[in-house]
């Protein structure tokens, strides 16, 4: 089967450890002839920085698919869960003391700094807010609905651009890129992805970071998948 377009993770995926961008990973996705979606945990102005960076502007998944956008003067469309999401935040507040980033640009999600226990927070949210979830991204601490993920965007992307989600090659590297590589047609991980996501991967580079989307991307051109 030749899929007809990719959909990627930035951070941990496209860049290196330190977070600074694959300049090879960047010109080998730029150079398909397939589009590609970024898929990000990041707000919307990071992620069309990225694809006008990258070159493969402008079809986005922000804020873990809390945020669609099929164009980069298009409306965003925004998911209503933020309330919750803010609920579920002022709960903990009383907790830890916890600090909010990128509070300014959010629409759906609150990010925070790792600087609590995580799990012990996961316990306290799971019976009085059954909606919301903590996920670790390895890059901060997100405070989302469990309605929204990379999945369910990656479902509207597909449905905006006139495709089926197994249409798509997905490739992350963390928590937050379950849902989307389960949904796409053939799932990649680089390899410093979590175990739990290789597991699920039909290819597992051996490279890392932005390194691994290259290889990864050299081996679906070189079998004739993209």
């Amino acid at each position: 089967m030749k899929y007809k377009a990719l959909v990627i993770d930035v951070d941990g995926t496209i860049t290196h450890m330190d977070r600074k961008l694959s300049l090879e990973a960047a010109e080998k996705l730029r150079s398909l002839d397939i589009p590609v979606v970024i898929a990000t945990g990041n707000v919307l102005c990071y992620a069309k920085a990225v694809a006008k960076l990258v070159g493969v502007c402008c079809n986005i998944i922000a804020e873990n698919g809390g945020v669609i956008v099929d164009g980069f003067d298009n409306e965003p469309i925004v998911s209503d869960v933020i309330h919750e999401c803010e609920e579920a935040f002022e709960f903990l507040s009383t907790k830890y003391d916890m600090e909010k980033l990128d509070s300014v640009h959010r629409k759906t999600e609150i990010v925070l700094r790792s600087n609590f226990d995580i799990d012990e927070a996961k316990e306290l949210l799971k019976d009085r807010f059954p909606g919301v979830e903590i996920i670790d991204t390895h890059f901060a601490i997100h405070i989302k609905s469990r309605k929204i993920n990379k999945g369910t965007g990656l479902l509207k992307m597909a449905e905006l651009m006139g495709l089926q989600t197994s249409d798509f090659v997905a490739i992350g590297d963390s928590v937050n890129d379950l849902e989307m590589l389960e949904e796409a047609g053939f799932a990649v991980a680089v390899g410093n992805a979590d175990d739990f996501l290789k597991d699920i991967a039909d290819y597992v580079s051996e490279a890392t970071y932005g390194d691994g989307t290259a290889e990864a991307i050299d081996f679906l051109l070189s079998k004739g998948l993209i």
